[in-house]
């Protein structure tokens, strides 16, 4: 790993422009908004459990159960790589993933930000449960590591592959076949799950690219909303908001 690891992913078609627009993009926003992002957070925080419950409280209670379930089988996979040296970030809030798609029932699930694959299970298992849907699925390669590719979506189990179209060529190549696929089977995602780049400007981007191709009733769900004041500015004015700390990091719902 290192340096040359680095190097030698570089010189792969596809990924040197992905990975410079990554440093340029950290280099530009830095540490900008981020203390106004988490008072924003910190203000409009409530509790998870809570939340939930009053939505519907044996869902939560098979949510949470499912949770324990899958750490208890995931987590062992997930240590062996960090003692590997494989670090493939964290696992978003996988248990109100699990209840959303439960609660909300959607056709068509669009996710970024996979690593190991802790949310994507959660969110297939879901579907599985419901009886229908699909997840597309987009990410892009820790270019620190030899063969990454390998590593992506590694915690999500083959019974749960054929629901499950997943991309790696970074969400600025992905997204066209990813909305193309979803326009040609007459799909619009009803749930969007946000976990790849933090940066205002790429979340920015995205929402631009991806906004229009919302069902008009699609529940949003942005991880780290902390980190500045975009996630503050698409909520504003709406009331069917949520915002929840959840392992270390504040993430935020519209429209469940």
């Amino acid at each position: 790993m290192g340096v040359a690891t680095i190097a030698r992913n570089a010189l792969r078609p596809g990924y040197f422009s992905e990975m410079a627009r990554k440093v340029y993009l950290a280099g530009r926003y830095g540490e900008r908004e981020r203390d106004a992002g988490r008072r924003w957070a910190e203000r409009h925080a409530e509790d998870l459990d809570a939340w939930c419950r009053a939505r519907d409280p044996d869902l939560w209670d098979a949510s949470l159960v499912f949770a324990a379930r899958m750490r208890e089988d995931a987590q062992p996979r997930a240590d062996a790589l960090r003692a590997a040296g494989i670090h493939l970030g964290g696992g978003a809030c996988y248990p109100l993933l699990h209840f959303l798609v439960r609660r909300h029932r959607p056709g068509a699930v669009l996710e970024t930000g996979v690593g190991a694959g802790w949310s994507s299970r959660a969110i297939l298992a879901a579907l599985d449960e419901n009886g229908g849907g699909h997840l597309h699925s987009s990410d892009f390669p820790v270019f620190r590591h030899p063969e990454p590719e390998r590593h992506i979506g590694c915690l999500v189990p083959p019974y749960l592959y054929p629901r499950w179209t997943l991309h790696v060529r970074g969400d600025r190549r992905n997204l066209g076949p990813i909305l193309g696929d979803l326009a040609r089977a007459g799909a619009r995602p009803q749930l969007l799950h946000y976990d790849s780049d933090k940066r205002r400007g790429a979340r920015a981007e995205f929402m631009r690219r991806v906004g229009p191709a919302l069902a008009p009733n699609a529940v949003v769900v942005m991880d780290d909303i902390n980190d500045d004041l975009f996630f503050a500015g698409l909520a504003a004015g709406r009331a069917d908001v949520a915002v929840f700390w959840f392992e270390g990091k504040y993430l935020g719902v519209i429209g469940a």
